[in-house]
């Protein structure tokens, strides 16, 4: 089944200079890249793209640091292409990512952890929506 998701390269990725080697392993996957674009957010754009977390504990520090410096947001397209990004990017936790994933060789941390991607399809769906308004069908 032929899906969309909504990736984000965090800052921490874009200021190590990893973009070509994360945009390498998705595109080496046989994911083709819909929309790319590299853009400084602020915290509006921030709550509400983690909109069910911005009264959690966690979401303060988090805020910060997607809004600390540029990241790259794109689309992606693929056969099951969700739970195929989130396969490659590897648990949340960088410390526990299986090796061989981005977190996993690239990520020591939890909140600093390289990348996000949409994590089911309604989100996906929100998600490009938000990032992404042009690629929604009128």
């Amino acid at each position: 089944m032929t899906q969309r998701t909504l990736v984000l390269i965090k800052p921490d990725a874009v200021r190590r200079g990893l973009v070509g080697n994360v945009l390498a392993r998705f595109e080496a996957k046989g994911l083709t890249i819909v929309a790319l674009e590299q853009r400084l957010i602020d915290a509006t754009q921030a709550d509400a793209h983690y909109h069910e977390h911005v009264e959690k504990g966690f979401y303060p520090p988090l805020r910060d640091f997607v809004t600390s410096g540029p990241l790259v947001a794109l689309v992606l397209e693929g056969d099951e292409a969700i739970e195929v990004v989130r396969a490659i990017n590897g648990a949340t936790d960088g410390r526990k990512a299986a090796p061989g994933t981005i977190r996993g060789d690239l990520s020591l941390s939890n909140r600093e952890n390289l990348v996000h991607g949409s994590d089911s399809p309604e989100s996906a769906e929100r998600e490009i929506a938000l990032w992404f308004p042009s690629l929604v069908p009128a």
